[in-house]
């Protein structure tokens, strides 16, 4: 897991419960994603709408269980993103 994946994990874990839902990931990307691409820890074309945000968590929701922990994450943003 790349240090990139955990640093954005825990910007967008906005309860900072240890988790992502749907919920989370989508707003924290509306709310925070122009800042984190602007300081290189979002490429710039993984901002998207809500819709992006989504599939974005149904990629990552390796078990199903509508909640994210850091490693289901990382293992998609890190090769999404070219991380690792």
């Amino acid at each position: 897991m790349s240090d990139k994946a955990r640093k954005l994990f825990e910007a967008l874990d906005l309860d900072q419960d240890g988790t992502l839902t749907r919920e989370e990931v989508i707003t924290a990307l509306r709310v925070k994603g122009p800042s984190l691409a602007a300081s290189g820890d979002l490429p710039f074309w993984g901002l998207g709408n809500a819709d992006a945000s989504s599939a974005l968590f149904d990629s990552a929701d390796q078990n199903g269980d509508a909640v994210l922990t850091l490693e289901e994450f990382a293992a998609v943003v890190d090769r999404r993103f070219g991380w690792r």
